[in-house]
């Protein structure tokens, strides 16, 4: 997925890489390679256009695709205790 083998380098490609396995049950060994083709390309397929996704404000990513509207983020932040104890401290004492 990168130039050097590093998976933080490409951490969006290793997240749908870590979907497909575990989520679509890509995880396996497959028969010929015309097998797995197909079956990736029916779990691709099935995740953009099937999947509702939270991302994506609970539309299938083909569709989020093809909207003109921003979307609402339905996640929290990364660091969300951190976050939320740095904004505390930045509002203005209330004594």
């Amino acid at each position: 997925m990168t130039q050097h083998g590093d998976p933080y380098e490409n951490s969006i490609a290793e997240r749908v890489n870590g979907i497909l396995k575990t989520d679509f049950r890509l995880n396996r060994v497959f028969t010929s390679f015309d097998e797995a083709l197909k079956a990736v390309g029916r779990s691709i397929h099935n995740y953009n256009h099937l999947q509702p996704h939270m991302s994506c404000d609970f539309l299938t990513p083909a569709v989020a695709h093809l909207t003109n509207q921003p979307l609402k983020k339905h996640w929290k932040p990364k660091n969300y205790k951190r976050h939320n104890r740095l904004q505390d401290h930045s509002q203005p004492s209330e004594t």
